[in-house]
């Protein structure tokens, strides 16, 4: 099987789990929804450079993230994306490369994380899904997880630089898993994701 993720790193950032949570103040309810050894995509609303590493410290297993490329470029932050796993997507063109190696990743059983707006958001606003994550879900079956980010746009907001810690707490809502057969349309799959993500709201 490919190395998508290095191993050492990855146990280093298990045990720093329990206190990056803490130090957040990360609230989770359904994490039972992600499933262990399947293939699954998490995907969830973006409000803020904080929800990659929200989602993958409450991840009962690691996450492969499709990034934007510009964030490679960044001393230190490139660097440690990269042996996270992270797949670097061009957001100014169809980037089939990035979505050829989600796939397969995705047929290896691996867990891939995506932020179907493909944009942080204001507060208080979700974005039109992009058409990429139904893409991956349609064209593998693998589950869809819907997750619901509240608060790490008022840690991190948009234009800040450093967190504003201890004030708040972030509050995370997982949904049950979405199979789309291999024949529905991706476009439409991809926005019927992103109307789940929306309704965990309401729960």
């Amino acid at each position: 099987m490919d190395k998508y993720y290095s191993q050492a790193g990855y146990k280093i950032f298990f045990k720093l789990k329990p206190a990056i949570k803490k130090v957040l103040k990360i609230k989770v309810k359904g994490i039972e929804n992600i499933p262990l050894q399947t293939s699954c995509i998490l995907a969830a609303n973006h409000k803020s450079h904080l929800d990659p590493l929200v989602l993958n410290t409450i991840s009962p297993r690691p996450v492969l993230f499709l990034a934007k490329e510009e964030l490679f470029k960044i001393p230190i932050l490139g660097s440690l994306i990269k042996k996270a796993g992270a797949i670097p997507v061009s957001r100014d063109k169809k980037d089939i490369k990035s979505l050829k190696k989600a796939l397969k990743a995705l047929k290896n059983n691996q867990c891939i994380g995506i932020f179907p707006e493909g944009r942080r958001m204001p507060p208080d606003r979700f974005g039109k899904a992009q058409s990429g994550v139904g893409l991956l879900a349609t064209r593998t079956a693998s589950p869809v997880i819907p997750i619901l980010i509240q608060g790490t746009e008022k840690i991190l907001p948009r234009g800040n630089k450093f967190p504003k810690l201890f004030k708040y707490d972030i509050n995370i809502i997982i949904g049950k898993p979405i199979i789309f057969d291999k024949n529905t349309d991706y476009k439409q799959a991809s926005q019927e994701i992103m109307e789940k993500i929306k309704k965990l709201k309401e729960v």
